[in-house]
């Protein structure tokens, strides 16, 4: 049975059921395969990478499981986007009995081992991981949750029956607050705050839209929480910004040297291009996943030259010290620069 799993990692699930969250948000129970239960193990928080061919283009997307550990289930959830290409086809395609190939869960989103108190926002289908980790708290510990959850309408909460549930079975642990864009405009820093205010010393957990994040983040910030207790989950691939190709002072690149699977392969670099990108121009399968600077699957060591991250949300400041960066968000900043994947 194990020749059906590629050999960059992807097993083939079968989708075991299809349930309709919203008008324009589906979830798949997948089926995993008994040889490969092991390497599908996962921690609330995680994500499954698939691999999907539409209209003849090979595509991977990375989703969220929306389902516990405890649960004895494999689920992700998908929510339409406009332009998405995969999610767009799941949600129109996706039917029960059919296969899709998902490399094994990854994802550094995951529950702190102690007992604070945690405060979750969730903007759309940020409300995902942040299901997983809730579910997985209720179930295995006696911590206290606060979950704020944004949404453009009422016809857009995913999980609206599922979040009831669990308010009824832990009303003494479990506080929802919902909000509506349409009833009083997009989320404010004054209501994070506030939010963030009667926490005390808890772990905050934020997954969202790019603006929903950004106004969390820096307002939770400005309350005081230190940011080793802040965890941002990135579902959206920022665009590089103009000002980041070649800020003032900072030296061309002509070259990149990587380092991969015991073979070193010198690049030509290319301008505005990330070192992972850099790996795939010269014909390199360097590893990869969320492309979001959020699971810490494309790291590598700059051992020469230098460079320097657009968003980090995987790496911690003592391996940022040791030269680790995430290819993905990564430019070089030095005329060469000579990174090793370990």
């Amino acid at each position: 049975m194990g020749e059906h799993i590629d050999t960059d990692g992807f097993a083939p699930l079968r989708i075991k059921r299809v349930v309709r969250e919203t008008s324009d948000a589906v979830s798949l129970v997948l089926d995993v395969p008994r040889h490969c239960s092991g390497r599908f193990r996962y921690q609330a928080g995680q994500f499954l990478t698939l691999r999907v061919t539409v209209d003849g283009q090979e595509l991977r997307r990375c989703y969220s499981m929306s389902s516990a550990p405890v649960e004895d289930e494999l689920r992700i959830t998908v929510k339409r986007d406009p332009g998405g290409l995969v999610s767009n086809w799941l949600n129109d395609t996706a039917a029960e009995g059919a296969e899709l190939r998902a490399a094994p869960p990854e994802g550094r989103f995951l529950l702190r081992d102690n007992d604070s108190g945690i405060v979750a926002f969730a903007g759309g289908s940020g409300i995902t991981p942040i299901m997983s980790l809730i579910r997985t708290a209720l179930a295995t510990s006696a911590r206290p949750i606060r979950l704020f959850y944004a949404n453009r309408g009422r016809d857009s909460v995913i999980f609206a029956d599922d979040l009831a549930r669990l308010v009824d079975g832990h009303a003494d642990r479990l506080t929802v607050t919902q909000h509506f864009d349409e009833d009083g405009g997009v989320v404010t820093p004054a209501v994070v705050a506030s939010v963030a205010a009667e926490a005390g010393d808890a772990d905050y957990y934020i997954c969202g839209p790019g603006p929903f994040m950004d106004t969390v983040e820096s307002a939770v910030v400005s309350t005081g929480v230190p940011r080793e207790r802040i965890h941002l989950e990135r579902f959206q691939v920022a665009p590089v910004p103009a000002d980041a190709m070649a800020p003032g002072g900072e030296v061309a690149t002509e070259e990149v040297v990587i380092e991969l699977d015991r073979k070193t392969t010198t690049a030509a670099y290319r301008a505005g291009n990330t070192l992972l990108q850099t790996a795939r121009t010269a014909g390199l399968r360097a590893p990869s996943s969320c492309e979001t600077g959020s699971c810490g699957t494309c790291m590598a060591r700059i051992v020469a030259g230098s460079a320097r991250m657009l968003n980090n949300d995987a790496l911690d400041d003592d391996e940022v010290a040791e030269g680790w960066v995430l290819t993905c968000q990564t430019l070089p900043t030095s005329r060469t620069v000579h990174l090793v994947y370990e």
